[in-house]
């Protein structure tokens, strides 16, 4: 896969659309967990960890990390499509617009709202960008260029990367919690939902479900 394949075929504008809309969405969505204060996703652990130990914003530094990411793609021999380039750029872009636009909250009854609110939407955008079908995140065909180069299950080599990120992340500062927890048990289903709400069927197919092949069978597998 090559960053412009994909471009073409008349559902072009709609998936154009969804791959977005869907990435802004994730990055307003971690940025929603962030002023929840209970617990972010795994990656957003390490991201605000770093965040704070550097003094750069966790926007800019999930696009670095995700840039980081992109380069072992490398040796693992892995093709980013334009989705993947898009992901390290407009979700860092959006998070930080969102926290510049929501402020803080304290106490359990708007917190607990906030962080619901932050893993639907989180659900929701993943679904929105996987059905658009150009190309898996950085961090996703980390996972993939893995399984494939060790033949380990993609299970353990889920768990073992997103447990190192979340240790390393909370080792620098990151926050976990019941966020963190709910996240992990309810990403899955969500996106499954939403990857059916939003699939675009593939040019010359009646189907409404996304094709097989794709990377969200594999992302969701955990």
């Amino acid at each position: 896969m090559s960053i412009t394949s994909g471009l073409r075929g008349r559902r072009l504008p709609r998936r154009l659309l969804q791959l977005y809309i869907g990435l802004a969405l994730y990055g307003a969505s971690s940025a929603l967990l962030v002023r929840g204060g209970l617990g972010l996703e795994p990656w957003g652990v390490l991201h605000q960890g770093l965040a704070e130990r550097t003094g750069l914003t966790i926007g800019v530094v999930s696009i670095i990390v995700g840039a980081a990411v992109l380069l072992l793609w490398v040796p693992l021999r892995q093709r980013p499509g334009l989705g993947t380039v898009s992901n390290v750029f407009v979700i860092g872009i959006a998070m930080d617009g969102t926290l510049a636009a929501v402020p803080g909250v304290h106490g359990p009854a708007a917190q607990i709202p906030l962080t619901v609110a932050g893993i639907v939407l989180n659900g929701m955008a993943t679904g929105l960008y996987i059905s658009a079908r150009f190309g898996p995140g950085p961090r996703d065909g980390l996972m993939t260029g893995l399984h494939r180069l060790t033949g380990r299950s993609v299970r353990l080599v889920r768990t073992a990367i997103e447990v190192a990120v979340v240790a390393t992340g909370f080792a620098l500062g990151g926050t976990v919690g019941a966020g963190t927890v709910v996240y992990a048990l309810s990403i899955g289903p969500l996106a499954q939902l939403f990857l059916r709400v939003f699939a675009i069927p593939p040019a010359g197919s009646g189907s409404t479900v996304v094709a097989g092949s794709s990377p969200e069978r594999v992302i969701l597998r955990s």
